[in-house]
């Protein structure tokens, strides 16, 4: 990556930008020089390749060469629009050219003159017609047509245009300045392009071919920093000395249960013994599908922790599900002389206070709890494990900020969401990772099906059947409002109806993101309690509350949602001992949607689900790279990139196993890599 003060300069400073296009551009994250270059383009438009009139295909986007062969006229049929009309011809065919509210372009165009003219080609019965098209002389070509331009995502008052006339003179500044980190040796066995040449060619390509060659550097860059970033730091928490807790016999706890472990169970819990019996400290993570049983493993490992004077913390997202989490593990360790309170951003003050100064006095052995857990005056005495459910929601921020209220105390770090194997080094490669990858065999599959409008009575009437039966429904939105823009079901709109019409008389609920927590737990809690019938929601009941009674979950607008969330989603039901449905409402006819609907009506593997998200989709940010606190990827996809990563992750392995790190060679690469670990923990101290 570019270094150096030209490229920490400020934005404002670049020729063409100025006060407010600067601050347009903050609204794209550019600030300085360094951050338009790592502005990548989205796509590209081939405007090099000149087509013959004959030879243009109905939707082409193409470039011609041609002339006028006609007046330029204009015409406007109403206030505010003006038609500008010209034929012009290469000598093979005609084409009509059309542009809107260009009034200007009547006085650009003169007989007699070459044109090069660009854009997007319509069959209109037999003649064709181009709309609003770009237009240079041919003499002059070069700018806007006879290349290859990039196209980048823009925000309201800005247009390409601007943009890569910043990006270009951003380029010409940082011309020649470009540092290149990654050494000869490595680039040559790799096929990696100079790293001056890769932002020239991702920017303002030569060819395709070039953009090629330029991508696939600087994903490689990426996915190799990334890699070690993450190795680095995983280096640094081994070298971190940890509490060393002796063996503990577990079986009273077990006893308690009224279910054996799986063998997944007890091989992760082995795990988790041996970090904790080590002198170094336990940054593992425990990966589990839905239903998995993660908790107990959690709950065994605190039981270690108490058993050996220490206390633990356990944080959860929710209020809800920290209550739920309270009442399971105060019933477990009830007459094991292990002491368990519940700390919310709703516990009243007093008893909030009482329960600080026994956690400080040593005299609370588990604390469980949402974010109130992270607030400064909340003390321990001797904190030696610290629990986070659901990984995702909690970043590395958080995750130290706990660390910090003990002795180096043991992590552990708890995620439902399957993570493809092929991406588990590349995001959790300072974390060791632990799978449970079987179900508990009284955990039954849930019968899942997608199904379109003409379903829809049907499917109330087994809403109806069911809830007569005794049973609860969820039924999910992507949306929290009625949208103009995009044509998809809203909660609000949802739970509306069908209290007035198709569920007329059932006890119907509303939860969404946009309503106070206060709000969204008292609902929550109506539905636990079994004081409502019916839970219309968003995805907020993603993650958490066990609702036993609840086996139904209807999705609406299914092909809106990922796979990894609709199977999180369905997760929500099959927790008790009643059959389980889960109804996909797929309002989408594509390809894509129905291999989706495919794929969820055929699994209940989490894992399976994963690695065809990954594929149909990309990850996105659903795996949350963002909460390592080490930079967000800005040009690598990890699916798209799944033949680089291999390579990378060979490179890699080779850079350890052979302690290239500390070769010259490899010496500002290594500075790279301090420099971003050095950022990543100054941010955690600074929160």
């Amino acid at each position: 990556m570019p270094q150096g003060d030209i490229f920490r300069m400020s934005i404002k400073y670049v020729k063409g930008v100025g006060e407010a296009r600067a601050k347009l551009l903050t609204k794209l994250g550019i600030y300085t020089v360094n951050d338009a270059l790592n502005f990548f383009p989205r796509d590209y438009q081939d405007r090099s390749i000149l087509k013959k009139i004959t030879e243009i295909q109905d939707g082409e986007e193409c470039s011609v060469r041609a002339s006028l062969v006609s007046d330029v006229t204009e015409s406007k049929p109403r206030r505010n629009l003006s038609i500008v009309k010209a034929l012009v011809s290469d000598g093979t065919a005609f084409l009509s050219l059309t542009w809107f509210n260009q009034s200007y372009i009547k006085n650009n165009l003169k007989n007699g003159i070459e044109y090069i003219f660009f854009g997007k080609v319509k069959r209109n019965g037999m003649r064709l017609e181009m709309h609003n098209p770009v237009i240079e002389t041919a003499e002059q070509s070069g700018k806007y047509t006879g290349r290859i331009l990039p196209v980048y995502p823009l925000t309201k008052g800005l247009t390409q245009t601007h943009l890569r006339t910043v990006i270009e003179n951003s380029l010409k500044l940082a011309e020649s300045k470009f540092e290149e980190i990654l050494p000869q040796d490595l680039r040559e066995r790799y096929n990696l392009s100079h790293i001056g040449f890769s932002y020239e060619e991702i920017h303002f390509p030569q060819s395709l071919h070039h953009m090629e060659q330029a991508r696939r550097r600087l994903v490689f860059e990426e996915l190799l920093i990334l890699q070690l970033s993450l190795l680095k730091s995983k280096g640094i928490n081994k070298e971190q000395k940890g509490n060393r807790f002796e063996p503990v016999d577990v079986n009273p706890l077990l006893n308690k249960l009224t279910f054996k472990l799986t063998s997944a169970q007890k091989k992760v819990f082995e795990e988790i013994c041996n970090d904790m019996q080590s002198d170094r400290k336990m940054n593992r993570l425990i990966q589990g599908d839905v239903g998995s049983g993660k908790t107990i493993v959690a709950v065994m490992a605190i039981y270690v922790a108490a058993k050996n004077g220490y206390q633990s913390a356990f944080m959860v997202p929710t209020e809800i599900l920290a209550e739920q989490h309270y009442r399971s593990v105060r019933q477990l360790f009830e007459d094991l002389g292990i002491s368990v309170r519940l700390l919310t951003g709703s516990t009243k003050k007093k008893e909030k206070e009482e329960i600080k100064a026994l956690a400080k006095e040593g005299k609370i052995d588990v604390l469980i709890g949402t974010h109130a857990i992270l607030e400064d005056d909340t003390e321990f005495y001797k904190l030696g494990l610290v629990i986070t459910d659901e990984q995702h929601r909690f970043g590395v921020r958080q995750r130290a900020k706990l660390s910090v209220k003990g002795e180096n105390p043991d992590l552990l770090v708890m995620t439902a969401t399957p993570i493809p194997r092929t991406l588990t080094l590349t995001l959790y490669g300072d974390l060791d990772v632990s799978i449970i990858d079987e179900l508990p065999p009284d955990r039954k599959p849930i019968d899942t099906y997608a199904v379109n409008e003409s379903y829809r009575e049907r499917i109330y009437n087994f809403i109806r059947k069911n809830v007569a039966e005794g049973r609860q429904a969820y039924i999910v939105c992507p949306l929290v409002e009625d949208s103009d823009e995009i044509e998809a079901e809203s909660a609000e709109g949802l739970a509306e109806r069908i209290r007035d019409n198709e569920l007329k008389g059932l006890r119907v609920g509303l939860i969404h993101g946009k309503m106070k927590s206060a709000e969204k737990d008292k609902v929550m809690r109506k539905f636990v309690d079994g004081q409502l019938d019916v839970l219309v929601s968003t995805t907020v009941i993603e993650v958490g509350v066990n609702v036993p009674n609840a086996n139904l979950m209807i999705i609406e607008n299914a092909e809106r949602f990922g796979l990894s969330q609709l199977h999180q989603l369905r997760g929500r039901v099959g927790r008790g001992k009643y059959k389980s449905y889960c109804i996909l409402f797929n309002q989408s006819k594509s390809d894509v949607s129905r291999q989706r609907m495919e794929i969820m009506t055929s699994t209940n593997n989490g894992f399976v689900i994963s690695e065809k998200d990954l594929e149909l989709r990309g990850p996105g940010d659903v795996f949350g790279v963002r909460q390592h606190g080490l930079p967000e990827l800005k040009i690598a996809n990890l699916y798209r990139d799944m033949d680089i990563l291999k390579d990378v992750q060979k490179a890699v392995k080779h850079i350890i196993e052979s302690n290239l790190l500390l070769n010259e060679q490899y010496m500002l690469l290594n500075k790279k890599l301090d420099d971003i670990i050095k950022e990543k923990f100054k941010e955690i101290s600074l929160n």
